[in-house]
């Protein structure tokens, strides 16, 4: 991989990890999670290598299932409660689906 798409493709890891952390609401959380994603795709399959592309596959299937998980538990959670705030999830079935979705893209034990 040459430099420039090196440093685009951290740069983006970086813009990512910030853009979801100072969010307050929950389609920029999922912006930020994406962007993630769809940056470090490109280092996984880095290794011209059929294994590396298998991996970088499943890996985004995993992650967009868990991405709709996300989305459809703020969905929820606004249906339920009219609030779209990261810090208002208040509904136990957004929870749920929530720390769901959270623990699939963490890679959690039993989500590995």
């Amino acid at each position: 991989m040459n430099p420039q798409a090196n440093l685009i493709s951290i740069s983006s890891l970086l813009l990512g990890t910030t853009i979801t952390i100072s969010s307050n609401h929950w389609m920029m959380a999922w912006t930020g999670l994406e962007i993630n994603t769809l940056a470090i795709l490109p280092l996984i399959s880095k290794p011209h290598h059929p294994r590396a592309i298998e991996a970088a596959t499943k890996y985004f299937l995993v992650q967009a299932a868990a991405s709709t998980l996300l989305l459809f538990s703020s969905t929820t959670n606004a249906l339920f409660t009219g609030q779209w705030d990261v810090t208002q999830l208040t509904h136990p079935t957004s929870c749920l689906l929530l720390t769901t979705a959270i623990s699939i893209k963490l890679g959690l034990v039993p989500f590995h």
